[in-house]
């Protein structure tokens, strides 16, 4: 995806409400799609089309953790980034996204610069 392309597509994704809500609840702790329906006041099918499109954006991650209470897996989402910044440079903007090092990430990078 272009950086043009980025911008817009992020732009338009902060305009959504449900979006915005997804993200800054999903930064508290990593949340199911159940739990985000009820956080956001929206249908479910909208909150995964939303999910998906985060994740499309890598602004978002996609996680499975056993569950206490059924005995099963479930899926869980969590915000992988910290920071979205526009800047104006030389007639152009250009975006940038600090995210989030996963710990196992960081561990790999870690063996592997030894």
């Amino acid at each position: 995806m272009s950086e043009d392309c980025e911008i817009e597509a992020v732009a338009a994704m902060l305009e959504d409400a449900t979006a915005r809500t997804i993200l800054t609840q999903t930064s508290l702790e990593p949340m199911s799609a159940n739990t985000l329906s009820e956080r956001c006041d929206a249908s479910k099918p909208t909150v995964y089309r939303r999910l998906e499109d985060l994740r499309e954006l890598d602004l978002l991650v996609e996680q499975t953790e056993p569950d206490p209470e059924g005995g099963h897996h479930r899926t869980v989402y969590s915000t992988n980034m910290d920071r979205i910044t526009v800047e104006l440079r030389d007639g152009e903007l250009h975006l940038s996204v600090d995210r989030r090092e996963d710990i196992a990430d960081r561990f790999t990078q870690l063996i592997e610069g030894i």
